[in-house]
Parts: structure tokens; sequence; C-alpha cells
């Protein structure tokens, strides 16, 4: 079998979810019969409060020190990739460097469709586009839909992955043909997220949590979509009906030197400001299976957006309860497993007190599920896809294990 050249474009490389799932597949299927290399729109993004350079990030350090190479259109910081479907914010250097790079491609992922405003620009080689998308709005995704649509008119798409059942029926409602539409689920280390004891000890010592004491950990970037004030009243009122409980909030923008962040937490406890004590801003952490497997939750309170959350996933492999609200596939994925809850304080409050009383016994569906959020089925999905698409084939699914 011949090596398979494979380019992957991202916007730019910032703390997320999308990332951190699409740097896990070329991780996986790097070497071998395939050979992957990562273009980057952006060398510096500066989102949620935070200035991410390319070279801090988890996702680039793991892919370069794997020999994945690695390089960026542009070293500034981020702006809009373009200004409308049809438009165009790349100058003729960009263009040029982004034919040379796909030239050498085979097959090119585009992580999301927003790198597509670059693909679609005239004069680029004709290689066969797989779309990788993340979430269930695309009506919310400015003029990257109409890019999307664009790329498939121009036969340039041949496959776009879905990584929920939610996607894949918000992006065949937008327009998307459902023929290129396939569901890959997302899938996490199952060696690296898993309960235990020892980490949670260690960690819980570290920020001062007693042993005993419920923790909620909110792992989420500081956007709306996360709908950050909803879950601050919520952790209101749950600190305020437990004085040993705490919650912990981490990822791009949790930390206090965001102000905004800093006027949500002040607006929440409002009169009550001991409150505030008991909510630990860890930021963007390299370590999450221990702040999971510290928690005895793991809460998500999104209003939009979301597809299939991997901070449930992380979570729930690590032992933690799944509390959610009914967005995306989160239903899907907590049911028999977790909670889920209606978007109002109280409601949430007590669905979180609901999950710690009754953690042991959501452990045995928790630990029965481990095999389906596998990062392995996930990475071999993604690999039989690209070699179908590079082959010219039709795309059938992998056959379940026996």
């Amino acid at each position: 079998m011949s090596e398979v050249r494979v380019l992957s474009i991202y916007e730019g490389f910032f703390s997320g979810g999308a990332r951190i799932l699409h740097s896990d597949v070329v991780l996986g299927l790097h070497g071998g019969v395939q050979r992957h290399a990562v273009l980057s729109v952006e060398g510096e993004m500066h989102r949620e409060a935070t200035r991410q350079p390319m070279e801090q990030d988890a996702c680039y350090r793991a892919l370069t020190a794997a020999g994945v190479p690695v390089s960026a259109l542009r070293r500034g910081t981020n702006g809009p990739l373009v200004p409308g479907a049809g438009g165009s914010a790349f100058t003729a250097d960009e263009v040029a460097a982004t034919a040379r790079a796909t030239a050498a491609a085979d097959v090119i992922l585009s992580l999301k469709e927003q790198p597509l405003a670059l693909l679609n620009q005239a004069g680029l080689p004709l290689r066969p586009v797989v779309v990788c998308l993340h979430r269930s709005d695309p009506e919310n995704q400015g003029p990257a839909l109409d890019a999307l649509l664009a790329a498939v008119a121009a036969g340039r798409v041949r496959a776009v992955v879905c990584c929920a059942e939610s996607t894949r029926r918000a992006y065949a409602a937008a327009g998307v043909p459902e023929e290129l539409l396939h569901v890959i689920p997302n899938g996490v280390d199952l060696l690296r997220f898993r309960p235990d004891p020892a980490a949670r000890a260690r960690l819980r010592a570290a920020l001062g949590v007693p042993a005993q004491a419920p923790v909620v950990v909110f792992a989420a970037r500081w956007a709306a979509m996360k709908n950050v004030p909803l879950f601050l009243a919520a952790a209101r009122e749950f600190l305020r009906r437990d004085p040993d409980a705490r919650v912990v909030m981490c990822g791009a923008g949790m930390t206090g030197d965001n102000p905004g962040l800093r006027a949500e937490i002040t607006a929440a406890v409002r009169g009550e400001p001991w409150l505030a004590e008991r909510i630990l801003l860890l930021g963007v952490r390299s370590d999450m299976e221990a702040v999971y497997a510290a928690g005895d939750v793991v809460a998500l309170t999104s209003s939009s957006g979301e597809a299939a959350p991997l901070c449930l996933i992380e979570g729930m492999m690590c032992g933690a309860v799944p509390v959610a609200t009914d967005v995306g596939d989160s239903a899907l994925l907590v049911a028999g497993r977790g909670l889920l809850t209606q978007p109002d304080p109280a409601a949430i409050a007590s669905a979180w007190s609901e999950a710690v009383a009754r953690a042991p016994l959501f452990a045995p569906a928790l630990e029965a599920g481990r095999e389906e959020f596998s990062r392995t089925r996930m990475v071999a999905a993604y690999g039989a896809l690209i070699e179908q698409v590079h082959r010219g084939v039709a795309w059938a699914p992998l056959p379940e294990p026996l």
C-alpha cells in the first residue's frame, strides 16, 4: 500500500476540544501508511482573554515532538479569515505558500469549516478535502457555512466528518448533501483518562480541598456558548448548600487575570463574597486527567453549539458523574451515566448534589461504557475514511468489533 500524504489545516492553535481531538487523530495516524503535516493559518491566537502563541500550545508540542511538521502562514495575532465567503483576506504570498503545502498532499483535512475560506482561493491545486466538524450550530459560524457550501459546490469536499448525530442533522438541514456526512464519534485515550485515586488525592491536597469535599469540575473556554454566568449562578447555589463544597474552573480565560470572569464571579456571589473563595480558577491545564479524577461531577452548562463535548467524555472516563444541559448529543452521552438538567441555577445545583450522592450507582455504567469512547476506535475510523477518499471509493463505516 502506497503512503498517503495528509495535510490538516487549522485556523490556529488555541485551547479547545476540537483541536485536542483532531491532533489526537493526526498523532494516531502519522507514520506507517500515512504521513501527516499541519498548516495553521495563524501563528498566534488571542481568544477567551488569553494570548495563545502556537509554540506554547500543548497540541503543537505533542505534534512536533512526534515528528509531525507544523507551520503557520502568519506570525501575528489573529483576525477574521475572510470578510465573506467569496472575499479574500489572504495575500498573494499566503496563497502561494498554501499552494505549495497542498500540492505536497494527497488528502486535505480541514479542522472545522473556517479554513475553507483559504482552500477556496483560486489557483490552489485540486485535492480531495475532508471537513471535520465539531459543532451543532452552522448558522452561528458566520461566513464559514457559506465557505463550506461553496467548497461542496466546487467539488473540493469529498467527505464531512461529524463528531455527533446532532452535527450531522444540523449540517444536513443547512444544505450539506447527506451522502457526504459521516459520523465518527469522539474518543479519548483510555489509558490516560481513567479513575486514579492517587492523582485525586494529590491534586486535592495541592489545591487545599478536603478529601471528602464534593467537587464540581467545569472544563471550558471562557466563551459565550459555554454560558459561564449560568454555571456561576448554579455554583452559588451549590456552595451555599454545602460549606465543604468546591467548584473548579479550568480552560482558556478561566483565571483571576481575566477581568471579565472576575466581574461574572462578583455578580454571581453578590452579597456573599466569601463563596468566591471556594471557586478555584486553574486556567489551561496539561493534567486534565488529574483534574477530572479529583472531581465528583463534570459539569456542562452550554446554551448552544456543543456536539459531543470532550469534557463530558474525559470526565466520565475518570469517574466523574456528568451533569449537562440538553445541548448537542449531551443527552445521549449522559444517558444512564449521569444527569440531564434544565438550564436553571437551582435545578443545576440540585443535579450536582444528586450526582454526588448517587455516584456509586453510576459507577458501573461509567465503567461498562469505556470502550464506546475509545480513541483507538476513533483514529481507526478516520484512517479508513482518509484511505477511501484517497482511493476515490465510497465511504463504508467500520464494522463493529465482535
